[in-house]
């Protein structure tokens, strides 16, 4: 594999520093650090599964240079005390074993801390929040600025010291350093505001007071936001105008995207393409002729190996992509490119568990982030057949893991395809990136020769008996949910009705116009399938309304979605409906309650999307059958209507049950 890719294993020297290969882990957030700043031994186990799966830079998640005024995150990393230094030492002396260069970005988060956490005015250029509804800081004084630059240059010497081969300053994503250069957020008149020289000077001074600091041999990165995506904000043409003041002493530049505001450019949203960023990074190498980073969504290596060949960029930054599958290089590298596990860009285990609510990250397709695949490692002890019935996400995730230990596993489905619900969604054009994972599992089903699979077959007592079974496993998923409303039961897809499902709209997906101009499309239902069909239609040019019984519309989608929906709500004016609820249903309208009163909808396509319920149509004939004998366990949408990870975790989870019973 590795001659097919043969510019993604192509090393890269810088000043001292080679990288074995071209692929970098970009900096993320973990909420894994100790609540003193130091780093824990879950970080280190963390980023040495992904040293040693190949990756060849691996850039460690930011670090404050100024306690408490510069915090970002609850247990984010400090640099700002020698006392730190022992932990990171151990981690660089972790990753190096694995021939892993390491880097780590410094930071100082500016208007984005938060005083609930630090008990201080966040500060920044001037007094403009870092997002709309963000707290207003105080403008900083040119002493404390030039104070913040010497704790920029005291970070990097420490990062030398702990042994790390690289430090990253952070210069993009709504922190202090972007908010200097942002016009969006530096409004000031003195030398650090006004024009771009201006606006730029700051970010100079830490790159000269980092490279007085830490010498001519040691490489520095620089992260900064190429476009902004908002109204008012830097553009890629801005951006390519202020480098000139800053970029000297920087060795190489991590060319990202986007503000707090437009965070579905930083955080990729699931539907935008693999390498989407390259032609931002080829700009800024043309421009400078030094080398870039380039990130966005890239989980397929093909993609990340063309990017390098025209030269668009000399590094692949992968973040979430890591996490899926910390061994993604040794895949491509001496694998099979189906073996990877793809990160779908769902943002719910990474960034919606950290920046949402504040948890340790997670991941919807790898259960095990910290850990890795060990779990392989343990066999059966004895003889053990598991039935798994249910062909989804969660139950190829329980099938798969029971067969790896050893298990006979025989895998039912009563369709006669695999992959569940995603599946299904993935053919809606924006959500194709979902099938990744469905398509991930089925591939690993199909390796292992001691799991069976029957799709196309009722799971019926007699045939599951004929099985032998010692542990059964119902994954039979979830099903639309449909309340008795006035109407409904009687027009959903019914001939001469508009009245659809999420469901209706799939099978049909690729039979509705490109232009829609002139339709009326409502969709009841203001969660995360209802969302689905409104950035469907919308962009088609229908009139579109959503419609939602709770206060508010999204509720429990992942904070990264949330932002993208509502700015393609405002973009084609979607007419949004949260304490609304609907009372009746009409061939072509809805007859709704809304604070002011009873309304009438007219549409030409009607969507009932409220959500999803328990689908268990075996599950008690099981427990009847076998429960006195065997242990029957429920995982899944049929325990009730989740997401993906929650599914996988509990697939998982079929090793604690092996255990349990005595069989691992």
């Amino acid at each position: 594999m590795k001659s097919m890719y043969k510019h993604i294993f192509e090393p890269l020297t810088i000043r001292r520093m080679t990288m074995k290969n071209r692929i970098m882990m970009t900096p993320m957030g973990t909420n894994y650090g100790e609540q003193s700043g130091e780093m824990s031994f879950l970080h280190i186990n963390y980023y040495e599964q992904r040293a040693r799966g190949g990756t060849g830079l691996i850039m460690v998640e930011n670090a404050n240079v100024d306690y408490p005024l510069g915090s970002n995150g609850t247990t984010q990393l400090r640099i700002d005390h020698d006392n730190y230094l022992p932990r990171l030492f151990k981690l660089t002396e972790t990753v190096h074993k694995h021939g892993a260069c390491i880097g780590i970005q410094i930071n100082h988060a500016g208007a984005s801390a938060q005083s609930a956490r630090t008990q201080m005015q966040p500060v920044s250029a001037s007094d403009i929040p870092s997002k709309a509804g963000g707290e207003i800081p105080r403008p900083l004084e040119k002493e404390e600025i030039l104070q913040i630059v010497k704790k920029y240059g005291q970070a990097a010497k420490r990062a030398q010291a702990a042994g790390f081969d690289t430090v990253e300053i952070h210069a993009g994503h709504s922190y202090l350093i972007s908010q200097f250069l942002s016009p969006l957020t530096n409004h000031r008149t003195d030398e650090f505001g006004g024009s771009a020289e201006n606006r730029a000077r700051f970010a100079r001074m830490v790159l000269e007071e980092v490279r007085a600091q830490v010498g001519p041999h040691f490489p520095i990165f620089v992260r900064i936001s190429a476009d902004e995506f908002l109204e008012g904000g830097n553009t890629l043409e801005d951006t390519l105008d202020y480098l000139q003041y800053f970029q000297e002493e920087a060795d190489v530049i991590d060319v990202s995207a986007g503000l707090n505001s437009s965070i579905q450019y930083q955080i990729d949203a699931n539907y935008l393409p693999d390498g989407w960023r390259s032609y931002m990074a080829k700009a800024v190498k043309e421009r400078y002729g030094k080398p870039c980073v380039t990130t966005g969504n890239i989980r397929n290596p093909q993609v990340a190996e063309d990017i390098l060949a025209k030269g668009d960029a000399d590094i692949i930054g992968m973040g979430r992509g890591l996490i899926a599958d910390p061994d993604w290089v040794n895949k491509v590298e001496f694998g099979d490119v189906c073996d990877i596990r793809k990160c779908i860009s769902c943002n719910i285990g990474c960034a919606g568990n950290r920046i949402g609510i504040n948890r340790p990250i997670r991941c919807t397709v790898n259960p095990a982030v910290l850990h890795g695949e060990v779990y392989k490692k343990q066999r059966v002890s004895k003889p053990c057949n598991v039935v798994v019935i249910g062909g989804g996400t969660a139950g190829l995730e329980a099938a798969c893991t029971a067969a790896e230990v050893g298990c006979t596993t025989f895998l039912i489905e009563k369709k006669p395809y695999l992959g569940g619900l995603a599946a299904e969604i993935s053919k809606i054009p924006d959500k194709k990136r979902l099938a990744d994972f469905p398509n991930y599992l089925i591939h690993r089903a199909h390796k292992l020769k001691n799991l069976f699979v029957f799709t196309q077959t009722e799971a019926t007592t007699e045939f599951i008996k004929n099985l032998k079974p010692n542990i059964l496993v119902n994954a039979t998923g979830s099903l639309p949910l449909l309340p008795p409303i006035a109407g409904l039961h009687d027009t959903l897809g019914k001939p001469g009705s508009h009245v659809y499902s999420i469901f209706d709209m799939i099978q049909h997906v690729d039979q509705y116009p490109e232009d829609m101009t002139g339709k009326k499309v409502c969709v009841i239902g203001g969660g995360a399938v209802g969302l689905d069909v409104v950035e469907f239609f919308a962009p088609r040019g229908a009139e579109v309304s959503i419609v939602e019984m709770l206060p508010a519309i999204g509720n429990g989608i992942d904070p990264i979605s949330k932002v993208g929906t509502f700015a393609l709500m405002d973009k084609y004016h979607v007419r949004q409906m949260p304490n609304t609820a609907l009372k009746e249903v009409r061939d072509d309208s809805f007859l709704v309650e809304t604070p002011e009163g009873k309304e009438t909808l007219n549409f030409d396509y009607g969507f009932v999307c409220l959500g999803m319920k328990a689908n268990t149509p075996v599950l008690a004939e099981l427990q009847n059958a076998f429960g006195d004998e065997i242990e029957v366990i429920n995982i899944g949408d049929s325990v009730r209507a989740r997401r993906i990870i929650e599914g996988t975790d509990e697939g998982r989870n079929i090793l604690n049950t092996l255990e349990k019973h005595g069989y691992l």
